[in-house]
């Protein structure tokens, strides 16, 4: 099989984009939040948790922390048994103090709207700094967990595995405008169709441009069921 030029690369992401963008037009993040800090702190919860299971702890967890100084000067055990059920509940309780002391004291209290500012942060890597630019202050960004990692490698587009990496090549893809909500539309398919173990392949809407087309079922019936709704992961 012939490789594929750089020209044709480009042509065939984009037009997988337009596709993404028909199938999931209401694509957005599905963390519940009301401000940046908010979805910095939905962000961290949600590392190897559900965005629904995290949506059911963090109304308790806004409503008695509003602010970053009452972040900071949180009792460790309140916060722990308040996010418990989202897992590595101790670890995620030392990020979240820890960024909110950070934030208070190297930012006066207000969420930065640097990347740079923001990895710099405790418990905050590329990924949470990204989802927070993009979503938060519409500062344009790639999201790259799991789901969007593992489909544009079954796309075709990179056989890189470096979250960096991945993020830099997608980005001279796709047009720096459309990042945030591109990234939205991947993890949206990940999540209801190019599913891990078995993806849907006979209902996906990529297949004639997706060079793993046959990884999962290609039978429609049989695809369908394997269709999913959210809220997600």
């Amino acid at each position: 099989m012939p490789t594929e030029s750089r020209l044709a690369l480009v042509r065939r992401a984009r037009r997988m984009n337009r596709i993404l963008a028909e199938t999931y037009p209401d694509a957005h993040c599905e963390l519940d939040f009301g401000n940046p800090l908010e979805l910095l702190v939905a962000t961290i919860l949600s590392a190897q948790c559900t965005d629904k299971r995290v949506n059911l702890v963090t109304p308790t967890l806004f409503a008695k922390y509003p602010s970053v100084v009452d972040y900071a000067a949180a009792n460790p055990a309140d916060v722990e048994e308040i996010i418990r059920s989202t897992g590595f509940f101790r670890a995620k309780t030392n990020s979240i103090i820890g960024m909110a002391q950070a934030v208070r004291d190297r930012h006066g209290g207000v969420v930065p709207k640097r990347l740079k500012d923001l990895v710099e942060l405790p418990g905050v890597g590329r990924k949470t700094a990204n989802v927070v630019l993009g979503n938060a202050f519409g500062v344009p960004g790639l999201t790259v967990d799991t789901h969007f990692q593992r489909l544009v490698r079954r796309f075709g587009w990179t056989d890189e595995t470096d979250p960096v990496k991945i993020e830099h090549i997608v980005g001279e893809l796709i047009p720096k405008r459309e990042w945030t909500v591109f990234s939205h539309r991947v993890i949206w398919h990940g999540r209801r169709i190019c599913n891990a173990r078995r993806p849907a392949c006979g209902a996906c809407p990529l297949a004639a441009l997706c060079p793993s087309y046959g990884t999962g079922p290609t039978d429609a019936d049989e695809a369908a069921k394997l269709v999913k709704s959210g809220p997600f992961s």
